[in-house]
């Protein structure tokens, strides 16, 4: 028997191929469809903006949220809070065109994200800070006084 199945504690069940030598098949599938595709189809259609990466950092007094982004304007970004959802998002059009003699070239290009964030009931909503910088758009998401971790101390036995 090629294949072992085991059963673990959570009850859910894993496959185990002893044959490790020969890739799954679903595994090939997966790498032909996340595979980028070649230059020659976006050359054309795209202006640069891919899904932007996020650092989220916590501290005793706040949460900092860090979005790569450089070549934008702070006009640019749509920074919006609904429902303790934060949602930021971008949309660029691009249009060029040349008339050279008796023909015209022209050429569109359009880029958007949107990035949300469910927000924890400890942020104070009313305080949200943005500021955009260096290509870093950086959000500022403030505890509630309650909701701030407290230094520790120590306690007196009596």
């Amino acid at each position: 028997m090629s294949n072992l199945v085991n059963v673990p504690k959570n009850g859910s069940l894993t496959n185990t191929n002893s044959n490790s030598n020969f890739p799954l098949f679903s595994n090939w599938l997966d790498d032909i469809f996340n595979r980028d595709l070649p230059s020659v189809f976006t050359s054309n259609f795209n202006t640069g903006i891919t899904l932007p990466k996020v650092n989220i950092k916590e501290t005793a007094d706040a949460f900092l949220v860090e979005m790569a982004i450089p070549g934008l304007k702070k006009s640019d970004f749509q920074v919006d809070l609904e429902n303790q959802v934060l949602s930021i998002s971008t949309e660029m059009k691009k249009e060029n065109e040349q008339q050279e003699g008796n023909f015209t070239r022209r050429e569109f290009g359009y880029s958007s994200f949107k990035r949300t964030f469910s927000l924890p009931e400890s942020v104070n909503e009313d305080q949200i800070n943005a500021t955009y910088k260096d290509g870093i758009l950086g959000i500022l998401l403030p505890k509630k006084e309650e909701a701030k971790q407290k230094p520790p101390r120590t306690i007196k036995i009596s």
